[in-house]
């Protein structure tokens, strides 16, 4: 199986705190000795967050577009392989030796070509409805003598493969030259011990395969009459019936087993995975990667093991916010600041969940509780985490634990927080950026829900409204879009002016809006927010009573 690994990660649309709460809290747990764990995003990076990537000469975390489980995650790397024209008795031997049940069949590229299973096998040797089925086996002289282990006397067509049936030699004599008559020598084989008068009729009759078992040794004038017959003459070490069994065990088995086989990606869900096998009756499929070749085997029994990803939840607790997947693989902690959302696990876990400014705010404590200090680099990421959550610490989110947490971050970071915050929200004020309007909408955007509504608010910071203003009708016209696609019952995006500590609302809902929003109106379907910086704490409650009701 894949290494476990637990990521780190934030929401879909990742903004400073979520990226820079997932870096630092990495640090942290390898500074507690974890060495599998990685920060991670879900969504793409806003302009202010790459301003403080940028400035701290940090590298963004690894973007992840989802962590539904894979076939690749549950399978082992190692798998058990035969060639085409390896004997049933080599595949018998290695089901045997490594207990398992099913073994594929490669070619020289390792690109798989079939697939043994060992239950067809064996009921195809040990279950047979007739006598001639029982006698019949499908063999060259070649796979013959690499499963008998027989010394060659003469080969004849050694790699031909030929239906033939088997056939033991222990009549009298007489007796034995009539039944000679009786067959068709061309298409039979024949295994007998030392009894030369057997031997030679058998010759002379023109047998296709003769083997002499018990470690004979044949007069030469035998070998040649073999020779002339064109009659492929073996002798091994073997008795008769171990001779015998083996000669059933010679054919290739690529001979058993069909060009129809169920064939899956490394890249596969494991959920579709499962739907094949219920529902194609398939034992097994085989797995390969991006360039077709052999990767392993998966089986009913590989939907039962975990994913080896995991995650920890930084800046959110709603699966409706996570990275999609989140729901199907284990969750080992959340850490947020925000109200608690629609999220259970299967067993008990860290939550840390507190009403403070940022995500930052509780990871730096976690640095203060443990008696760690972050490095200056850390300490930054955190501070513009903690800044931008609280736009500076005049959000009505910001609270005590934030401002002395905020002191201490500057002064670890060797930053004055107040001049590194105006540069952080003039560096990632998207509206002048030339963003999509959609982008804009997007790039800060999370769902909620209330009873049987669904709400999308998205939020951008500006330093004047002037900016906004320009883009209003089309911000307003891909907002309908929006809430059309996703079937909400609102879709708003608050923009917010951080000098002015006020906002403005604009929206897409229903017709009675106007009448229930508590804002006063601007223009058609724009209202005067004031005071409103937090959409966590202050739009947010005030939409979710008024839905509600």
């Amino acid at each position: 199986m894949a290494k476990s690994t637990t990521y780190i990660i934030g929401h879909r649309n990742p903004d400073t705190d979520s990226i820079c709460s997932a870096l630092a809290y990495t640090e942290f747990l390898r500074q507690q000795g974890r060495t599998d764990v990685q920060a991670a995003r879900a969504g793409n990076l806003n302009q202010q967050t790459e301003f403080v990537l940028e400035h701290l000469g940090m590298t963004a975390p690894q973007r992840l577009a989802d962590v539904y489980p894979r076939v690749g995650d549950v399978i082992n790397s190692e798998t058990v392989t035969l060639r085409p024209d390896d004997p049933v008795a080599s595949a018998l031997e290695l089901y045997h030796r490594h207990n398992i049940r099913m073994l594929p069949l490669v070619d020289s590229e390792q690109i798989p070509c079939g697939l043994l299973l060992l239950k067809e096998l064996t009921e195809h040797f040990l279950l047979p409805t007739n006598p001639g089925e029982m006698r019949r086996v499908r063999v060259s002289s070649s796979s013959v003598v690499s499963c008998l282990h027989a010394r060659v006397e003469t080969l004849y067509q050694p790699d031909r493969l030929e239906d033939l049936d088997l056939y033991v030699g222990a009549r009298d004599d007489g007796p034995f030259v009539e039944w000679l008559k009786s067959i068709d020598p061309r298409k039979s084989i024949l295994i007998t011990g030392q009894r030369p008068d057997i031997i030679r009729a058998s010759l002379t009759a023109g047998i296709r395969m003769l083997i002499v078992s018990g470690g004979a040794i044949l007069d030469k004038s035998l070998v040649t009459l073999a020779e002339e017959k064109k009659v492929s003459l073996l002798t091994s070490e073997l008795d008769t019936a171990n001779c015998c069994w083996r000669t059933r065990l010679a054919t290739p088995v690529a001979e058993m087993t069909g060009r129809n086989f169920l064939q899956v990606g490394r890249q596969e869900l494991l959920s579709d995975l499962r739907l094949k096998l219920l529902h194609q009756d398939a034992a097994g499929a085989v797995v390969v990667d991006d360039e077709g070749c052999l990767a392993g085997i998966a089986t009913k029994s590989h939907l039962l093991k975990s994913s080896p990803v995991k995650l920890i939840l930084v800046d959110h607790n709603e699966l409706s916010q996570a990275i999609p997947g989140a729901d199907q693989v284990e969750i080992e902690e959340v850490l947020d600041h925000h109200r608690l959302g629609n999220f259970h696990t299967d067993k008990p876990i860290r939550f840390i969940n507190q009403p403070v400014g940022s995500t930052c705010t509780l990871v730096a404590g976690l640095f203060r509780q443990a008696d760690l200090v972050p490095d200056a680099r850390v300490a930054g990421l955190l501070l513009a985490g903690l800044l931008s959550d609280t736009v500076i610490l005049k959000s009505p989110t910001a609270t005590q634990v934030d401002r002395e947490i905020c002191s201490w971050l500057a002064d670890l970071a060797g930053l004055d927080f107040q001049e590194f915050g105006n540069r952080l929200f003039s560096a990632g004020s998207p509206m002048a950026s030339g963003l999509s309007a959609r982008g804009l909408i997007t790039t800060d955007f999370k769902e909620y829900t209330v009873e049987d509504k669904t709400l999308g608010l998205g939020q951008v910071e500006v330093v004047s409204f002037h900016s906004f203003m320009n883009r209003k009708a089309e911000l307003e016209a891909e907002l309908q879009k929006i809430r059309d696609e996703k079937k909400y019952t609102l879709a708003a995006l608050l923009v917010t002016d951080i000098v002015q500590g006020t906002s403005l609302l604009l929206t897409a809902g229903p017709k009675e809006l106007p009448f229930m929003i508590g804002y006063p109106a601007q223009e058609t379907n724009l209202y005067l927010a004031a005071g409103v910086l937090s959409r966590k704490k202050q739009l947010v409650p005030h939409l979710l009573k008024i839905f509600k009701d």
